[in-house]
């Protein structure tokens, strides 16, 4: 049998489970966020597909949410609700014969060993709807890379819809390129896709890099500039050449990513979270940096409280300033040691504070505190 990494994305999770509370919304457009007040800030956590189809996306303001769907329903964050939920599909994905990587609230990585990953696919698809009414999709790879970029092309609204597809369920079949051989990929209303090294150029060869996991609009931009517009060529470039421009260990993995090499092992061990946050939107702008400072030190003070109650210590507190209209930065300073005191962290937070130059008005801020790896 055949090592397949399988990657497991719940749709619409957040949205899901409010869903779940109240099925009259079944449907309709949901969008989480905030208090559920639409009229006042706030940020979208997550929309239905029925909100996205308005443009309602994660990190959008929620008054801006409102304008583009004035139907849509809004719900406050119930956290403690999607933490139970996801805990529950966890459970289910641990229940089967493979190695679980649990990645966050609503996603996981699956290394099994099948010849038929899809069917293994199917019964995880079943497994979890059965036992939390909740729908995932999955990505098929040969490593962690791909079956991350799979799912994309199996989600309802993904990706795959790009590509020559038929009805739900079927497959389609794409020409692999000068060999002619041909690849057939499961379908994106299926629930599942599988893409190999066989079939990666096919799919992401002609499109931008930043299509790749990993590689944000920033570093996407910096490679157009240096000529590299396609994921097939980051692919065909020197990794040399690379070095030299973005150093030498981001420049040759850049071009590992490309070709859809990733050599990453998916581990069974708990998820553990590498940082805890709080934040906090203002209603009105803070003009006062005196004021900010005194935010600042409250929102260090709750993070310490997590961070003791957690008992990992921290190493390094991150603060983020949103600044108006919605600009956002972010300044990090590391702890002298390891500690879960609340002094320490908050002069860490602080000290990140004062790296901050500009004194425009601030509608958001948060701090961060991360723990050792």
């Amino acid at each position: 049998m055949t090592r397949w990494v399988l990657h497991v994305d719940l749709d619409q999770f957040v949205a899901a489970v409010e869903v779940l509370r109240r099925p009259e919304l079944r449907g309709r457009p949901v969008v989480v966020g905030g208090d559920g007040d639409p009229t006042k800030r706030g940020v979208v956590s997550t929309a239905s597909y029925e909100a996205r189809a308005y443009g309602v996306h994660s990190g959008l303001p929620l008054r801006t949410a409102a304008r583009r769907c004035p139907a849509a329903v809004f719900l406050p964050v119930d956290r403690e609700a999607y933490e139970a939920a996801s805990a529950e599909v966890m459970a289910t994905l641990r229940g089967l014969v493979a190695v679980v990587e649990v990645l966050g609230w609503d996603e996981a990585f699956l290394a099994v060993d099948s010849d038929d990953p899809e069917a293994v696919a199917r019964q995880i698809r079943r497994r979890v709807r059965e036992s939390t009414n909740l729908d995932c999709t999955v990505g098929i790879g040969q490593n962690k890379l791909q079956a991350k970029l799979a799912t994309g092309f199996a989600k309802p609204a993904g990706a795959s819809a790009t590509l020559a597809s038929g009805p739900s369920g079927t497959s389609v079949t794409l020409a692999s390129g000068p060999s002619g051989t041909s690849a057939t990929l499961a379908s994106g209303p299926s629930g599942t896709f599988r893409l190999t090294d066989q079939t990666w150029f096919d799919v992401l060869g002609d499109r931008p890099t930043d299509a790749l996991w990993g590689i944000g609009r920033k570093t996407a931009a910096r490679l157009t500039g240096m000529g590299i517009a396609t994921v097939r060529e980051l692919a065909a470039t020197d990794p040399q050449v690379l070095a030299a421009q973005l150093g030498p260990t981001i420049g040759p993995w850049l071009v590992r990513l490309a070709r859809g090499r990733d050599g990453s092992p998916v581990v069974g061990t708990p998820y553990v979270p590498r940082s805890c946050s709080r934040e906090t939107t203002f209603q009105r702008d803070l003009h006062d940096w005196h004021e900010v400072q005194r935010e600042v030190v409250q929102l260090a003070r709750r993070v310490a409280a997590d961070v003791a109650a957690g008992g990992r210590p921290a190493i390094r507190v991150v603060v983020k300033v949103r600044y108006k209209p919605f600009t956002t930065h972010t300044h990090g300073n590391p702890l002298a040691m390891p500690t879960t005191d609340v002094t320490a962290i908050e002069q860490g937070a602080l000290a990140a504070l004062d790296r901050f130059t500009e004194r425009r008005p601030v509608r958001l801020l948060g701090v961060r505190a991360e723990f050792a790896p």
